[in-house]
């Protein structure tokens, strides 16, 4: 069985232990979570969540439609196959001398990233965009001696349109467990 990369979008209520039910249930389902990143989105008391997993894409459609029932749960969507941006954030700690520096600062301008801290032996670099230019970034630093890296994990929408996944006009109410209708 083939597996593929799935970029699942939540909306969520903003409420203690949901992102662990989320997790969770993946665990049980034996699925590695590659990424998982969670904000306030644009509705109040809802936070969106972006969760990129390995799977074959009927299991991965099992896990998203149990995902779906958990009670705190809006709407979640495999956005895979849509027409997505997707964003990553990553502070990188490079050791640099008065001998290296220059040449790290030419790399950052090229990938349109910015020095947000220098010390005497390193500077800290923070670079924005898909997985793929933060990569070449990293192998590209690599030879100057990496101290410290930190990645944000995926974050993802549609492009135009309403978005997904949408809650327009509130949201309906699940009934759960002990939750009356």
């Amino acid at each position: 069985m083939a597996t593929t990369k799935h970029t699942l979008v939540a909306l969520v209520e903003d409420k203690p232990g949901v992102l662990n039910r989320m997790a969770s249930l993946f665990r049980r389902r034996g699925f590695n979570i590659e990424s998982i990143a969670v904000g306030h989105s644009e509705l109040p008391h809802l936070s969106r969540m972006t969760i990129v997993v390995d799977g074959a894409g009927t299991m991965v459609e099992q896990v998203r439609k149990q995902l779906d029932k958990i009670v705190d749960v809006i709407k979640v969507s495999d956005i895979t196959g849509d027409n997505i941006i997707t964003r990553e954030l990553a502070l990188i700690k490079v050791k640099a001398t008065s001998a290296t520096r220059s040449e790290i600062i030419e790399i950052v301008d090229v990938f349109r990233a910015n020095i947000v801290d220098v010390a005497a032996d390193s500077v800290t670099i923070e670079v924005t965009g898909d997985g793929e230019k933060l990569n070449s970034l990293l192998r590209l630093l690599r030879g100057f001696g990496i101290k410290e890296i930190s990645r944000t994990g995926q974050i993802a929408m549609a492009r135009g349109g309403p978005g997904s996944p949408s809650v327009k006009g509130g949201f309906p109410r699940k009934q759960g467990r002990g939750e009356e209708g």
